[in-house]
């Protein structure tokens, strides 16, 4: 596979819909990425600098030399260790819809202290990968979200994983007035950009119904 390819298969792995996508994601600017996998003659063979830069940006290995030994792999210590699920954005439908009838595609270890003191039990949560920026600064696009299956009764202001067949998979803070509206609300000051949702009606019963659980944790990567 050279390396375009590898690069197409990254931004497809991560859930990104094009280039232009990627590069944002990335903060490439504009054309950085499309001028290395343009399945054209006009395709550019970057340099190592510029290869380098695109791996360390998309979580890819940067190698160059002698065949390595194979890393050793150390046994989970399952007594102190849990094994939670992620279901990344390459689990989505072309609806935006998570399946989670479907296997996780990794999973992520985390102490069972941790469970133990949160009085959380690890076999009801899940992982999830944030699709946006609209809860940040708490929650950025790409950051690590941990949601508490058994927690899916409604809580006033709470955040929570939830998703409908309009709105694809969201993570929001929801508020009920009851018999009336629910609002999903960001964290992101942006209110132009993030503005809340208003369910009314029958709309009410599907969120509610497809509520995946509140969020307990969430893990940001720096950039």
């Amino acid at each position: 596979m050279d390396f375009a390819s590898l690069v197409q298969a990254r931004i497809q792995e991560l859930g990104l819909k094009n280039i232009n996508q990627a590069e944002d994601r990335f903060g490439f600017s504009r054309g950085y990425l499309r001028g290395v996998v343009r399945d054209d003659q006009k395709r550019a063979i970057p340099s190592i600098e510029k290869a380098q830069t695109i791996c360390e940006a998309m979580g890819l290995e940067f190698y160059i030399g002698p065949p390595r030994e194979p890393s050793t792999i150390v046994e989970l210590d399952r007594e102190r260790f849990a094994l939670i699920p992620h279901y990344s954005p390459a689990l989505l439908s072309d609806e935006g819809l998570l399946n989670l009838a479907v296997e996780a595609d990794e999973h992520v270890a985390f102490p069972n202290d941790w469970f133990l003191r949160g009085r959380l039990k690890p076999e009801q949560c899940i992982l999830f990968t944030a699709l946006s920026s609209n809860m940040a600064p708490a929650i950025c696009d790409g950051d690590l979200v941990m949601v508490d299956r058994k927690a899916t009764v409604l809580r006033n202001g709470k955040a929570y994983a939830y998703q409908t067949q309009e709105d694809g998979f969201c993570l929001a803070r929801l508020e009920l007035v009851p018999e009336r509206i629910l609002i999903a609300r960001s964290d992101n000051p942006d209110t132009e950009q993030f503005s809340p949702k208003y369910y009314s009606g029958n709309e009410i019963a599907f969120v509610q119904a497809g509520i995946l659980g509140e969020v307990i944790w969430s893990g940001h990567t720096w950039r």
